[in-house]
């Protein structure tokens, strides 16, 4: 059979499989043309596996969609000795999926051990649960009870709560996954909204509602509202965006090339074909796109703080976002740390300033003496028109711009090891707080032993980084973080290019459907008026 004839069956039973799934009644059903490797919230790396077991499992904690650590399995917590020890309250009324393990009852609440079990099993090098970071931070944790669940730090850090929001400290049941040992990736019982039903990998995996759910909306109506939730895999984009344009799907998450055109007009606006039956949300994402400086180039103009801040002031962002996007993607006009993220501010960064760029151009050029100032932006093939806009733009300034194209994984080396004068990144926040994103300009950060790859240096920036680490204030910590922004923009070690942005399409009838800078698929509140 060839690769085409393969191709069509599987589109045509998935295309089957979304048709069958059209006579169950509140049914949320959605593509996953990455696939999904695993349901075992230890190994939730993708975004396609934490989509998948957000649904099926809880954590002490979660985020909302205003980045607002919550609570969920923990009703409760309290900080002490100086902001080293947690102490988790648990609900009792959370309950494990049903399973005939566990009994008469076929299910059991769940209790603290559950996670000191939860915890060790992340820690386990056995599992080798990629998560096991999460807790690099933690000096211990027991269960000093049922229903009290305690965790020790080896120092203060404050974007721990966050940390324990990542599907990896998900609560598991130890007598189910010693029964299945590593098929428990195929066999998952959580506490989550929805429960498991069936996996036919590479076709569909189906959830269904889970009626013991411990939360309640508002007025007191018990969670989730959806009866099930669908899951199919068509290999591509295209094959997704066509069976939501039939109606066979209720969701599609991001802006492909091979539909953007079709579905947007120049400006970012959904076209008039589609605006009866579709709803388009967006909002910020956790990923700043930007160049860096290597700060300790011997290279003039990288040396230069007239430069560096001439390629700031020297190019339109908005003009860039909307000829090369369709307008997805905020200007990024403020500094490092993304709009949505606590601790952004607009005041920081640098807004289009030409006749600015050129004047600290011709100031470069009388100081040193060098009457053709030249830089190189090494990138990769997916962001080349980005790059070759910005050179362009820059051009006019008088300063001259080579664009270096090089593969994402020789990009990767060189940026670690400083090869690289100047280069183009981004930063995917690991979890949602501002240090994250600051973390990249802490002396003692240097890569390639860790993420300073500009390899910045600054002492009062040193100084305010390791403060933010035991103010225990959310609004003291905050207006730290646009402190150091500000003094990481003053100084111009990078230039922000913009902020990503999610965009989510759901047919006219689902409700209720969020969006959140972290792209988290969260359905426990979603409605279909069917």
């Amino acid at each position: 059979m060839t690769f085409k004839s393969i191709y069509v069956l599987i589109f045509l039973t998935c295309s089957s499989c979304l048709q069958n799934e059209q006579t169950l009644p509140n049914v949320f059903r959605y593509n996953e043309h990455k696939n999904i490797s695993s349901l075992d919230p230890a190994f939730s790396k993708d975004l396609a596996d934490i989509w998948a077991t957000n649904q099926l499992f809880n954590g002490l904690v979660e985020m909302d969609d205003s980045l607002k650590v919550i609570p969920s399995i923990a009703k409760n917590w309290h900080v002490s000795d100086s902001a080293k020890t947690y102490t988790f309250n648990l609900r009792n009324d959370v309950y494990f999926h049903k399973h005939v393990l566990f009994g008469p009852d076929s299910t059991r609440t769940v209790k603290a051990s559950d996670f000191e079990y939860s915890f060790n099993r992340l820690l386990d090098k056995k599992i080798a649960s990629p998560g096991s970071w999460v807790l690099n931070k933690v000096a211990s944790f027991q269960a000093i009870n049922d229903s009290v669940f305690e965790i020790k730090l080896k120092q203060p850090f404050p974007g721990f709560l966050g940390l324990l929001t990542m599907k990896y400290c998900s609560v598991v049941p130890p007598e189910i996954v010693a029964h299945y040992g590593s098929n428990f990736r195929s066999h998952p019982i959580g506490t989550g909204p929805f429960r498991f039903k069936r996996w036919e990998e590479n076709l569909k995996l189906v959830f269904r509602k889970n009626n013991r759910y411990f939360e309640q909306d508002e007025n007191g109506n018990k969670l989730p509202y959806l009866e099930a939730v669908a899951i199919t895999f068509l290999p591509d984009k295209q094959s997704e965006f066509l069976q939501f344009a039939q109606g066979n799907l209720d969701y599609v998450s991001g802006l492909d090339a091979s539909y953007k055109d079709e579905l947007l007009t120049a400006n970012g606006q959904l076209r008039n074909k589609y605006a009866s039956e579709v709803n388009m949300i967006r909002g910020p994402y956790l990923n700043t796109e930007y160049l860096a400086f290597f700060m300790p180039s011997e290279l003039p103009e990288i040396q230069s703080e007239y430069i560096r801040k001439a390629v700031n002031y020297g190019f339109d962002r908005k003009k860039m976002m909307l000829y090369l996007s369709n307008g997805v993607g905020i200007p990024a006009h403020g500094g490092f740390i993304p709009k949505g993220l606590p601790g952004f501010s607009e005041a920081s960064g640098y807004t289009y300033n030409p006749e600015k760029a050129k004047q600290l151009v011709n100031q470069f050029i009388v100081e040193t003496g060098i009457s053709t100032p030249k830089i190189t932006i090494t990138t990769t093939s997916n962001y080349l028109s980005f790059c070759e806009y910005i050179q362009r733009e820059l051009q006019k300034t008088g300063l001259q711009v080579a664009i270096n194209v090089i593969p994402a994984s020789s990009l990767k080396d060189a940026k670690a090891n400083g090869k690289l004068d100047m280069f183009r990144a981004s930063w995917v926040a690991d979890y949602p707080d501002a240090e994250n994103y600051l973390s990249l300009y802490y002396s003692k950060n240097w890569a390639p032993n860790g993420p300073n790859y500009t390899h910045f240096s600054n002492q009062q920036f040193d100084a305010w980084y390791t403060q933010a680490f035991t103010e225990t204030n959310t609004h003291k910590r905050e207006a730290l973080y646009t402190k150091m922004d500000s003094l990481i923009m003053a100084t111009a070690p990078v230039v922000p290019l913009f902020y990503d942005e999610v965009v989510r399409f759901t047919r006219k009838n689902v409700l209720g459907l969020g969006i959140n800078p972290t792209n988290l698929l969260n359905l426990k509140r979603v409605k279909k008026d069917n």
